[in-house]
């Protein structure tokens, strides 16, 4: 089946599903292959289920003419993307970095829904998978597409820009994340960079944190951006009012009040601000957005805990978002500070000195207690207490409850799952 004649099918009923277990009536079932799963076995089921159409790459497993043979169904699912995205007049803005990534998407897509019927990336389904998924859900009256991009290697932020084809593109920052993709902090950079080539190439529109020396270097000659800047007033002046705990702005002499905590959620909502400004968003609209939205889903979440105030970050981690989650927690206002902190994952050979690095900055911030849990910190050089796995901290926090009324900040990757801890203290 050619991809026209696929997408004609979508048309007629526009509703993707990969997993049996969610199939609504009429979905078009995409079998796709994992590392322990083989989408193709589940053929039968998925019309048993109601799929009007299922796509498949392995013969053995046609069952009539709802059953579609391709050559790979993951590059048919890309392919069936990137034809709707370009049949759509929606504009598309994509968005990549080390941090921030989810929450700015989300900040964007509350400041843009304000004027104009958008679509967004649902969580942070942000890979070669989640990419076409997310396009796919571009109706025929969305006038803007916000995309997330998410990269561990070279070359990826390069593929989905081929898929999703963006107009519009913004980077949060470069850090230390995904470092053993990446072979290094210069491999980030690369790879984030990615968006940036893709858009300079094709003559598309780029928003810069001129704040980043990187961003603001890498576009210098640039001329189709625009950026926002605490201190150069060649740009959009966005200032930080405080940080106590949650993130204020003023931008053009009006206060903005944010749900957001931490000086690093500032250039998050710098970013969605200055695409706003853009596309002719009202300030005031923006105002309201932005001091309307209050994360979820374990990012920078604040929480009241049986008395403890807790602020709950587990979602992800990596070397700099947890200098700056610690940084950020040290300048709180805050008696009787507790610091619990997971691994941090996808580190490869900088594993041990990045902990070893996160170890040092939390012991010299000098915390009331600090607690370092997975196997990578319990090898790091530390006065910390120090626990192997997340049942040795539950044992711990069983035996030592910690003090009344403490301030706790819970920080790690998302398979350490630190908002188990909520259920412990």
């Amino acid at each position: 089946m050619k991809i026209q004649d696929l997408h004609s099918a979508f048309l007629a009923n526009p509703s993707i599903s990969t997993d049996t277990r969610k199939i609504k009536a009429n979905d078009i079932f995409f079998a796709l292959k994992g590392d322990n799963f083989n989408g193709n076995t589940y053929a039968q089921k998925a019309l048993d289920s109601g799929a009007s159409i299922v796509i498949i790459d392995e013969e053995e497993y046609l069952i009539d003419d709802r059953t579609i043979l391709v050559e790979d169904v993951l590059t048919t699912l890309q392919q069936l993307a990137n034809f709707h995205r370009k049949q759509s007049k929606a504009q598309v803005i994509c968005l990549t970095g080390s941090n921030g990534k989810t929450t700015t998407k989300e900040l964007i897509n509350a400041v843009l829904s304000t004027t104009y019927k958008t679509i967004a990336t649902k969580g942070n389904l942000n890979n070669h998978i989640g990419v076409p998924l997310t396009l796919l859900t571009i109706e025929p009256d969305t006038e803007i597409a916000i995309i997330e991009m998410g990269a561990n290697h070279i070359k990826e932020i390069e593929f989905l820009c081929k898929i999703a084809e963006p107009d519009y593109g913004y980077i949060t920052n470069f850090g230390k994340a995904h470092l053993e993709g990446f072979g290094g902090v210069e491999g980030v950079i690369k790879g984030k960079s990615e968006l940036y080539e893709y858009l300079t190439s094709h003559n598309k529109n780029i928003f810069l944190n001129a704040d980043d020396p990187i961003q603001k270097t890498k576009l210098s000659t640039y001329t189709k951006k625009l950026g926002f800047s605490s201190t150069d007033s060649k740009y959009y002046t966005i200032k930080l009012a405080e940080a106590q705990p949650f993130v204020h702005l003023l931008v053009e002499d009006i206060r903005m009040e944010t749900n957001l905590i931490g000086a690093y959620n500032f250039s998050n909502c710098c970013g969605a601000i200055i695409i706003a400004k853009y596309f002719n968003v009202e300030l005031n609209d923006t105002k309201k957005a932005l001091e309307k939205y209050t994360p979820d889903n374990n990012r920078s979440q604040i929480l009241n805990n049986r008395g403890h105030y807790i602020v709950l970050d587990a979602y992800n981690a990596n070397p700099s978002s947890m200098s700056v989650a610690l940084e950020n927690f040290h300048s709180l206002n805050k008696q009787r500070k507790v610091i619990i902190l997971g691994d941090m994952f996808e580190l490869g050979e900088s594993a041990k000195e990045e902990h070893q690095n996160i170890s040092d900055l939390a012991t010299g911030l000098n915390f009331e207690e600090l607690i370092l849990v997975g196997e990578n910190f319990y090898l790091t050089d530390s006065i910390a207490i120090k626990l192997k796995n997340f049942e040795e901290l539950k044992s711990h926090l069983t035996k030592n409850p910690l003090h009344p009324k403490s301030s706790i900040l819970i920080k790690g990757s998302r398979g350490m799952a630190l908002e188990r801890v909520l259920d412990l203290i």
